[in-house]
């Protein structure tokens, strides 16, 4: 027994010194790949499309519609949105069903370190993880990221790729109706389509349309 708690302290110890190092890389490394592509290579289910584009060679319009979609304090915040996770509480006990609150870093640290089944360790990792990359990494480099590791269809992970599939065209170059179509399915993107909208993606992708032009024009703090 002794024996085995040494080696689960030495584990833990271990991941505390190496963790900070490993998401410190990702600063200036692109990721190559993350969890749940390669769980999906494994299920063979589709060919994995990806391809890493900085963030300079992103429509600035994707960008704005995937924060107004997913996390509209994203600038603001320190990794975890707690207004919105009070009022998502709030309406869970007021009766209606519970709603995520997680923000772009929460997801990025998700998507990036972890698997993507829901557990308690899961989610304290994820914790964890998020305020590693809100403390060593920008703002701006958490949205990289994160827009170039999200799942945006059927094999298809990243804007770049999302652009050619669904719009034919590089990411630099979606409009800002485009950009809205792509974030409107982010919810589920093995369900919903970017094109031809469903009602429920084309309803979401207005009401993210009419988000953007009250947002205004993005502006990062970091620099």
């Amino acid at each position: 027994m002794k024996k085995i708690i040494r080696i689960l302290l030495k584990s833990f110890v271990a991941f505390l010194l190496l963790s900070p190092v490993w998401v410190l890389s990702y600063r200036w490394i692109d990721v190559p790949g993350t969890p749940l592509m390669i769980i999906r290579k494994l299920q063979k289910k589709h060919t994995i499309q990806h391809r890493w584009k900085p963030l300079s060679k992103i429509s600035k319009n994707l960008q704005l519609a995937v924060i107004c979609s997913e996390d509209q304090r994203f600038i603001e915040h320190n990794g975890f949105d707690t207004k919105a996770i009070k009022r998502a509480i709030a309406q869970h006990k007021a009766g209606k069903r519970l709603r995520g609150a997680s923000t772009i870093s929460q997801q990025t640290a998700k998507n990036v370190f972890l698997w993507p089944q829901r557990s308690w360790v899961r989610k304290g990792l994820e914790s964890y993880f998020t305020f590693l990359i809100e403390k060593l990494w920008s703002k701006e480099r958490i949205l990289e990221v994160y827009l170039n590791s999200i799942e945006m269809g059927n094999g298809i992970y990243g804007a770049e790729a999302a652009a050619k599939f669904w719009f034919n065209i590089p990411a630099e170059n979606l409009n800002k109706e485009q950009a809205a179509a792509i974030a409107a399915i982010l919810p589920n993107p093995l369900k919903y389509l970017a094109t031809p909208a469903s009602d429920y993606t084309q309803k979401r992708k207005e009401w993210i349309f009419i988000q953007m032009n009250n947002y205004g024009t993005l502006v990062f703090k970091d620099h």
